[in-house]
C-alpha cells in the first residue's frame, strides 16, 4: 500500500517525535518534501536558498515547542496553529507578491512560537532566529517587540499596539539595516553594537535601547 503524506501527517509524526524526546536537539529536515512538492508556494520554498532556511528554522521551533509543557499555547494547540499556519501560508499563492508574503508569513510564526515557549528560546549556537526583544524608542510610547531571522538577506518582524511589520536587511556600510513598507508608508530599523534607530511613516528618527523581557 502507498502511504500518502500530508501537511496533517507530517505535524502528526513532528508531534510523536518529539513526545518521545527523539527529534528535540535533532537536525530538522525542511517541512516540505520537497520531491513531491506540486503547490507553487512549496515549489519557490524549495528553490529559493533564504526560504529554505526560513523552512528549516521554522520546524526547529515548532518541534521544541511540541516538547514544552508550559508554552503558550499548549502543545495539542501548537499543532492545530500550525496546521492554520500552513493553509494561510499557501493562500500566498493567490496574492500579488507570492515570496514578500511566504517571509511575512514564517517571520511572524517564528515570533509567535518563540514569544510562547522559553524552551523554543534556547540559545541554540545553530539557530537561525532571535528574540522577541523588546525595544523602547524616544518619542514613542509604545513598546516594540522584534524577532529576528538571520538568513540571507536577514529579516526583522516588528510588532507594537494594533501594528506589525516585517522589514528586510538592505546594503550597509555599518551595522544591519532594514527597511520596508506598507500602507503607512517607509520604515526603517538600523542596528551597530549598542546604537539603535528607528523610524516610521511621518516621523523622524528615533533612538533606541533594548529592555529585559519576561
Amino acid at each position: 500500500m502507498k502511504t500518502v503524506t500530508t501537511p496533517f501527517t507530517r505535524l502528526l509524526a513532528a508531534s510523536l517525535c518529539a513526545a518521545a524526546s527523539l527529534c528535540a536537539n535533532a537536525t530538522s529536515p525542511p517541512s516540505i518534501d520537497c520531491a513531491q512538492a506540486k503547490a507553487s508556494v512549496e515549489k519557490l520554498i524549495c528553490r529559493d536558498p533564504q526560504l529554505t532556511q526560513m523552512d528549516i528554522e521554522l520546524t526547529r521551533l515548532y518541534r521544541l515547542a511540541l516538547t514544552d509543557a508550559h508554552s503558550v499555547p499548549p502543545p495539542d494547540k501548537v499543532i492545530i496553529d500550525q496546521q492554520f499556519w500552513i493553509n494561510a501560508r499557501n493562500d500566498c499563492a493567490a496574492g500579488p507578491e507570492l515570496k514578500t508574503c511566504i517571509i511575512r508569513g514564517y517571520v511572524e510564526r517564528a515570533h509567535q512560537l518563540r514569544q510562547g515557549s522559553a524552551i523554543v528560546r534556547t540559545k541554540d549556537p545553530d539557530r537561525l532566529t532571535e528574540g522577541p526583544l523588546a525595544f523602547r524608542c524616544e518619542g514613542f510610547n509604545a513598546l516594540i517587540s522584534a524577532t529576528f531571522f538571520r538568513t540571507q538577506p536577514g529579516v526583522v518582524y516588528m510588532k507594537w499596539a494594533n501594528t506589525a511589520i516585517t522589514l528586510s536587511q538592505v546594503q550597509s556600510d555599518y551595522g544591519a539595516r532594514y527597511t520596508g513598507k506598507d500602507n503607512q508608508g517607509n520604515y526603517s530599523f538600523w542596528q551597530d553594537g549598542g546604537a539603535v534607530l528607528f523610524q516610521k511613516p511621518g516621523s523622524r528618527e528615533m533612538s533606541c535601547t533594548v529592555e529585559p523581557v519576561g
